[in-house]
């Protein structure tokens, strides 16, 4: 069976543009790692932030993105820094630690609403590398733009002054497991044949998976498709909704910002429905679900990128679990199996369900709540996902 999953992930590659075998011929700048912002938490003025991020594909070079998305003045910069992680904790490899600069300038300022894109850095980074993406901001420049569900544990230096460039981690005493802070993006230059992202909420976002362990399905199918030079960006943001704002901007409204515009951009995986099914209001009309999902797919195939549908998952046991919704969801998936409008579709609903009772989770993917997945149910996701991949010739 892996066998033939590699066989079909290999002639999807084909028809990547590029060379006869799919690979680009030349460097050029891909998403490795993204984590898209989804609202405030109160700033840390004076301190320096150490984001850990996981990051898909390698290269020779890379680029930082930094947001104030959400924030409501402008947020001046003191330092950015980067480095490849030494083992687990906040300690960066000898000779690793690198300035980041914007316009070649070590400080900079990001209007409010905007993100901006670091100048290039020279430093090889090897796939699924941990970087340390390291972010000073010496004033109180109001909330700061965060990405909540990072399950990773992160560090920071409450008095970050100085210490953004520090190979050592004694002064970052403090940690933030739960969010990345002001980094939304890294880039590499490599021969890649692009990148895959992943729309989604917290499904995608791997609320449910085992924190520090980079067990989000994103991060599995990254594991996949590595040996094939494509990147995979996780665009889920936990409480996301399809339709309307939620946690963060609709997936209709952040389509650009947080997947199409992304670097190096090849396919997109849209996973994202049920938060509208259980939401206050309730979204209860297949036919709304379908104009989106319409929308999304001509949007994106006018940038020439590729949209893989997801099967919304089933949650009976979940306290907003109702037959009603029930009803919602078998209805929108029917639509996603056979509308017709997808370029493929993986059936994580089929894939995931408890074959005794097809309105649940089977039990060894619910972590307990019946509604996300753990680590084994990740697993099956990125399978499924892999797959409809696969089936592009």
């Amino acid at each position: 069976m892996r066998f033939g999953l590699w066989v079909v992930v290999g002639l999807l590659l084909l028809a990547v543009p590029g060379t006869a075998s799919g690979a680009v011929d030349h460097p050029s700048w891909t998403g490795s790692w993204e984590a898209a912002p989804s609202g405030t938490t109160a700033g840390l003025p004076g301190a320096a932030v150490r984001n850990v991020v996981h990051l898909s594909v390698g290269g020779g070079a890379l680029r930082v993105r930094v947001g104030n998305r959400f924030g409501v003045a402008p947020l001046r910069v003191g330092a950015v820094t980067v480095a490849v992680r030494r083992g687990s904790g906040a300690g960066a490899v000898a000779g690793s630690m690198r300035v980041v600069t914007f316009r070649g300038g070590r400080t900079v300022v990001v209007p409010a609403g905007r993100e901006l894109l670091s100048d290039p850095v020279r430093l090889t980074v090897r796939a699924a590398a941990d970087l340390l993406v390291t972010v000073f901001v010496p004033d109180d420049c109001g909330p700061a733009t965060e990405h909540r569900t990072a399950l990773q544990t992160s560090y920071v230096a409450r008095d970050g002054a100085g210490h953004a460039g520090d190979e050592d981690d004694t002064a970052y005493t403090a940690k933030a497991v739960s969010r990345w802070y002001y980094v939304t993006g890294v880039d590499v230059r490599a021969t890649t044949r692009g990148s895959v992202v992943a729309l989604g909420d917290s499904l995608t976002d791997g609320t449910g998976s085992t924190p520090d362990t980079n067990h989000r399905w994103p991060d599995l199918l990254a594991d996949r498709l590595r040996r094939h030079r494509l990147g995979v960006l996780n665009a889920g943001i936990g409480g996301n909704r399809l339709l309307r704002d939620g946690t963060g901007p609709s997936a209709l409204a952040r389509l650009d910002t947080d997947a199409l515009d992304r670097a190096g951009v090849r396919f997109l995986v849209l996973f994202e429905g049920v938060n509208d099914i259980n939401g206050t209001p309730a979204a209860t009309d297949p036919d709304a679900y379908a104009a989106a999902y319409r929308t999304i797919v001509a949007r994106a195939h006018a940038r020439g990128i590729r949209v893989v549908g997801v099967t919304l998952t089933p949650y009976r046991g979940h306290p907003a679990y109702s037959a009603a919704r029930e009803g919602v969801r078998q209805r929108v998936n029917a639509f996603i199996r056979e509308g017709g409008v997808f370029d493929a579709v993986a059936d994580a609903d089929a894939a995931l369900r408890d074959p005794a009772d097809a309105g649940r989770l089977s039990p060894r993917y619910d972590p307990g709540d019946h509604l996300h997945f753990d680590d084994d149910g990740m697993a099956a996701v990125a399978s499924a996902v892999g797959k409809a991949l696969g089936r592009w010739r």
